[in-house]
């Protein structure tokens, strides 16, 4: 009895926090946020671990208590109203201070823990060893490394992360790390036979293709067409992991797509080869993207401005 007491009291003190404010039910506003974010019903849906049904409930509760339309629902999707975008910005920048006060107050009681994110093979090829060699300097700062190869989505525990091209959030910073070029790369004795090899006999060869959620990095057929290839790329192998494919190269079941300045210790230690003469430049750059500057904690400032200067001294 004394429970349902509780859980009474605290419901009603919920209710009347939102009053003071003038706050529709928080779950709706919750909804409406990762709906408007994914600018879907479904991708919120199993962000939030509810229905796509249940999201839509609430967006409609939302809509009938400010008597307007946020969402214009189409056959393939839903883009924001006006009304809409005023409300997300709103929320977005809402949840990103209410963030930044928590990451405060859990960086003092970590005793200045830093959560970083980037792919598997940023991570192995250059952010863990440049990582150690930080911790060399301070010793008293603590990193949490989060890899993962998909988008850095709905992650407010990630203080930067490392990405290839500009996120599409707005409200994310984006501090250019540097560009790469792009050169088959295939393992020393597989490199030996197409020395000098023209665009015709690479495309013949076996070419293991990355599949990835994110758009921005460059394919095989995006980088044949760039160099002025017209013909045909065929998709034999294809994989969802960089350091995979990176793999299976070093072992010469064919060649993949080098990012140059990223695999140098790769290239450096002879486990991989460059094919060349031909190369392109990468369309986009590396970022550090995350919350201004201002709105980290002091340990996550000094680990952004150390991978800074590992990059500008050349260690990547």
């Amino acid at each position: 009895m004394k429970r349902t007491h509780l859980k009474s009291d605290n419901a009603s003190q919920i209710i009347m926090s939102r009053r003071h404010y003038n706050l529709p039910p928080l779950t709706t506003l919750s909804a409406f946020e990762a709906a408007a974010r994914h600018l879907s019903f479904k991708n919120a849906a199993e962000e939030l671990s509810v229905t796509p049904g249940a999201v839509s409930h609430q967006i409609k509760a939302l809509e009938g208590d400010l008597e307007t339309t946020l969402f214009q629902r189409k056959h393939r999707g839903v883009d924001l109203t006006e009304d809409g975008k005023a409300l997300y910005e709103a929320l977005s920048s809402s949840f990103w201070r209410i963030s930044k006060v928590l990451a405060t107050i859990r960086d003092r009681k970590s005793g200045g823990k830093v959560t970083v994110g980037s792919t598997t093979a940023v991570a192995a090829l250059w952010l863990s060893p440049a990582v150690i060699r930080f911790w060399r300097e301070m010793p008293d700062v603590n990193v949490d490394q989060l890899s993962q190869d998909r988008p850095f989505r709905d992650r407010p525990d990630v203080d930067f992360f490392i990405r290839y091209g500009r996120d599409p959030d707005p409200n994310l910073t984006h501090t250019p790390l540097f560009r790469d070029h792009l050169i088959p790369v295939a393992s020393p004795e597989v490199a030996d036979r197409l020395a000098g090899a023209d665009l015709d006999a690479l495309a013949a060869e076996r070419l293991i293709h990355m599949a990835s959620e994110d758009r921005t990095w460059t394919t095989w057929p995006e980088w044949f067409k760039q160099l002025g290839y017209v013909g045909t790329i065929p998709i034999d192998s294809r994989v969802n992991s960089y350091s995979v494919a990176l793999q299976l190269a070093r072992k010469g079941a064919g060649l993949t797509l080098g990012w140059q300045r990223l695999i140098q210790p790769m290239l450096q230690s002879g486990k991989l080869v460059a094919i060349g003469p031909h190369y392109l430049t990468a369309p986009n750059q590396f970022y550090i993207v995350g919350r201004p500057d201002e709105d980290l904690s002091d340990s996550a400032r000094a680990l952004k401005s150390w991978i800074i200067q590992e990059v500008q001294d050349g260690s990547v």
